[in-house]
């Protein structure tokens, strides 16, 4: 491996390093569980809130999960060109923007009001804690599901104010996150299989194979749909919503259509095309259901 080179920063790589144009994953989930929680159009201040929420969440987590890897992408052919292993973001410039990130998302959440403050605590101490768990779990992926599916959760929390009334809409649209973030997430991690077992890193594909990965992350989607449908169920949506629940299930066929053990070569597509449309396709749903 070269050595890092070094250069004056940019915006660009700043946004490269938060994955920013991939806040398309959360955001719209977590815009779904306000309209579910308001059973309809949110406060616009409340909606802006949670925007900067989100995103400085994700800006935290981010960047954490790039300090944290670090060395490990420092030494994998796929990772060593980003942007603190190859010199272009000092370790101490992306620390003050996780700080920073972090500090911000704790007073969005406090803006809203005191219990959404009260659990940003627990809740960045999650989205935080993923960058450790494949040094130990094969289910990290888990974790980043569940990391994500705190966006609809908190999202609710923040129209309501409280754990009044049934929660059974924005639970199954948790679940519904966690199975949909794991089953991409272990595709997207069968690049690495190879890395990871020279690393001692742990992943399903590592521990089990890519075929065995690839099939796990077909039922944790089976589940996704499933878990959708009971969102419209539970929450009172009507057809365009289950519509937009069909499109989504068309979209994961599709993903799981482009790859296979023997041919990654289109993980990417799979991984931010088609998951991007996805989520973006299910809030305008929601939105034109409440709306019509």
């Amino acid at each position: 491996m070269s050595a890092p080179t070094e250069r004056a920063s940019g915006i660009g790589d700043w946004l490269s390093l938060v994955r920013f144009s991939h806040s398309v994953f959360a955001l719209p989930f977590a815009l779904c569980g306000a309209w579910l929680a308001a059973d309809g159009v949110p406060p616009v201040l409340t909606l802006v809130w949670i925007v900067v929420c989100a995103v400085c969440a994700r800006t935290a987590a981010m960047g954490f999960n790039r300090l944290v890897d670090r060395q490990i992408d420092a030494r994998n052919p796929r990772t060593q060109q980003r942007e603190i292993p190859s010199g272009r973001l000092s370790v101490g410039a992306v620390t003050a923007l996780v700080v920073g990130a972090s500090s911000a998302f704790v007073l969005a959440a406090y803006a809203l009001h005191p219990l959404a403050g009260h659990l940003s605590f627990p809740v960045l101490a999650i989205l935080l804690s993923y960058s450790f768990f494949k040094r130990f779990s094969a289910f990290a992926h888990v974790v980043l599901g569940i990391a994500l599916a705190l966006a609809p959760l908190g999202a609710w929390i923040a129209v309501r104010g409280s754990f009044e009334g049934s929660l059974a809409p924005v639970l199954w649209l948790a679940l519904a996150v966690t199975t949909w973030v794991a089953g991409f997430d272990l595709i997207y991690a069968c690049q690495d299989a190879e890395f990871d077992v020279r690393a001692g890193l742990h992943s399903v594909p590592a521990r089990y194979g890519i075929g065995s990965a690839l099939v796990l992350s077909s039922a944790l989607h089976v589940v996704t749909v499933a878990a959708l449908a009971a969102v419209g169920w539970s929450g009172g949506l009507g057809w365009i919503w289950y519509a937009a629940v069909l499109l989504s299930a068309l979209l994961l066929v599709y993903e799981h259509s482009l790859v296979s053990k023997d041919d990654l070569s289109r993980v990417n597509a799979a991984f931010f095309t088609v998951n991007g449309w996805l989520g973006v396709g299910l809030f305008a749903g929601m939105v034109l259901d409440r709306a019509l």
